[in-house]
């Protein structure tokens, strides 16, 4: 896997952070093409091969990364040298975690904690701090955060999670406002339940559980429409929703009635 791509002048240029993941993956093969090429990153490099070998049968010319995105100064390296190469038009930041009570009142362990917002949060952040100016060098660009429907409520079965949702959530939505004069989109990912072995670790009830591929394909058209938000499936974004705007009470006693406070994964 090379670290500079071969290729002068592709069509569409695309960033996903996480391609390892399901979310990423899928994305990646829905955008392989002849017309684009494909940034991919993931920890687990025989998979980001199986990923490139895939990409690469659909035309698309690949460039393969695995850097520690917590080490600030080697994502910040890698991040300027891609830049310089040639910026990306979309960078779709997937990488990401979770971590769970072990029981009820008990707390998630520290060090998962921080290395979960360290993920989550502070590695799109910091991302954004080296693709924004190069982007606006271009005079233009799409990023792509990724949060949760978790992020509209806190859920007893991943608070630190929900935190780390929210947290990037309201980051996108500032950014939005504060990119779009200097021709940058930003579009703020809500899924809910994707097939995954994340998803299936995670402890609760799984209603209206979506494959990898149509999440895939609902994202990519929100970013081709440069939505502020993508946000699914409906039935249950529209419920996550409404425990934003209901008395916290009544919130609380919904979460407790329809399971989402179970610390077992089923």
């Amino acid at each position: 896997m090379s670290d500079i791509p071969s290729i002068a002048h592709p069509r569409q240029r695309i960033l996903i952070t996480g391609a390892t993941g399901a979310i990423g993956g899928a994305l990646a093969l829905h955008y392989a093409s002849s017309g684009c090429h494909l940034v991919l990153h993931g920890r687990n490099v025989a998979a980001l091969e199986r990923i490139e070998a895939a990409c690469l049968a659909k035309g698309a010319t690949v460039t393969c990364a695995s850097v520690d995105l917590g080490d600030a100064g080697a994502l910040g390296d890698w991040l300027d040298t891609l830049c310089h190469t040639a910026t990306p038009d979309i960078a779709i930041l997937c990488a990401g975690k979770n971590t769970h009570p072990p029981g009820p009142g008990e707390l998630e362990r520290w060090d998962e904690v921080q290395a979960l917002l360290d993920i989550n949060l502070k590695t799109p952040i910091n991302m954004v701090q080296h693709l924004v100016p190069a982007m606006k060098a271009k005079g233009r660009g799409q990023l792509v955060l990724i949060s949760s429907l978790a992020a509209w409520h806190g859920l007893p079965s991943t608070p630190s999670y929900s935190a780390s949702k929210a947290g990037i959530k309201a980051y996108g939505e500032g950014l939005r406002g504060l990119l779009s004069p200097v021709g940058i989109g930003v579009t703020v990912v809500m899924p809910g339940y994707v097939t995954s072995p994340m998803c299936n670790a995670m402890p609760g009830p799984k209603p209206f559980e979506w494959p990898p591929e149509k999440a895939a394909r609902v994202i990519a058209r929100g970013i081709e429409a440069n939505r502020a938000r993508v946000s699914f499936p409906f039935p249950l974004d529209f419920g996550t929703w409404w425990l934003a705007v209901l008395p916290a009470a009544l919130s609380q006693w919904l979460i407790k009635r329809l399971g989402f406070d179970h610390l077992e994964a089923p």
